[in-house]
């Protein structure tokens, strides 16, 4: 039986997406407000359970059952190209399901259900008979929440010894996760033609490119500016100044973006999702100064 190169695995697993989950994590252990003394531990076995494993597994999932339109779109990734040979793929994509599985059962209750319930939803979007993503709607949607919700809640919780996080935490969490419904819209534009032709309803097949550029600014846009003005209800000034200064310079980048989506969504996810990201950290800081908490 041929075996896959190491590089091949690793191209898979696509490290570059495992940023917006361990992100996401590290927000909710900020945003938790509990001192890291002797949680230090948690914490990395949290980031690397929401990047390297759940968000790698995912990964290896959506590539296995996108082989035929990534043929089109993208020939030369990993399984079409034939460099994960024969089963390899959907064989690697279970085996890392159990690895994720076995190390969450470090993190207690809180941390493996949530792994079990972003595993799950890994393979709805991906896996028929489910398969979210033919559907930009249901698909970007799971995506937000397992990538940012599900992923600052654990922080949160894990930090917390299992606690349930603070209201306005799950608030947060919640309007992040809508946000980024809007950047997993970015993903989308560069496979158009393989969508059209394998079914896949993505945003711009649904709706057009320059609808779907559209709707994607307004999802990211809205929940920021809902952030803004909860974090001056809560008596943070500063960091809602802080998230405000962000979003302006998205919209700065969005009217570019707009002006040629297909060319230029890729450059915004470069430019203009790291400064959504920022927000949210600077959205996490502010919980934890609520709390009166040290680092």
């Amino acid at each position: 039986m041929q075996l896959p190169a190491l590089s091949a695995v690793t191209e898979l697993f696509k490290p570059i997406t495992w940023f917006p989950p361990m992100w996401a994590f590290a927000c909710g252990v900020v945003a938790s407000g509990v001192s890291m003394d002797g949680r230090w531990l948690l914490a990395v076995v949290g980031v690397a359970l929401a990047g390297p494993l759940v968000c790698a597994t995912s990964q290896a999932v959506n590539d296995w059952y996108d082989r035929h339109v990534d043929a089109i779109n993208e020939p030369q990734r990993p399984i079409p190209s034939g460099r994960i040979p024969g089963h390899w793929g959907l064989y690697l994509a279970i085996l890392w399901t159990v690895v994720s599985l076995a190390v969450a059962t470090l993190l207690g209750p809180w941390g493996f259900g949530a792994a079990a319930l972003g595993l799950l939803l890994a393979w709805a979007y991906s896996a028929p008979p489910v398969r979210l993503k033919e559907n930009g709607w249901w698909g970007n949607a799971a995506c937000g929440i397992s990538y940012e919700g599900i992923a600052w809640i654990t922080g949160a919780a894990v930090m917390a010894g299992g606690a349930m996080p603070g209201g306005e935490s799950l608030v947060l969490a919640a309007l992040y996760s809508a946000g980024t419904h809007g950047i997993m819209t970015l993903n989308d534009f560069k496979a158009v033609a393989g969508d059209r032709q394998m079914g896949v309803r993505s945003l711009p097949v649904q709706l057009g490119v320059q609808g779907a550029a559209r709707v994607a600014c307004w999802l990211m846009a809205v929940p920021q500016v809902v952030v803004i003005a909860l974090l001056l209800g809560w008596g943070q000034p500063w960091h809602a100044a802080g998230v405000a200064g962000l979003l302006a310079a998205q919209t700065v980048l969005m009217r570019r973006f707009l002006a040629d989506p297909t060319p230029r969504a890729l450059w915004y996810s470069g430019f203009g999702v790291p400064l959504f990201v920022s927000g949210m950290m600077v959205s996490a800081f502010a919980l934890r100064s609520m709390t009166g908490a040290g680092a």
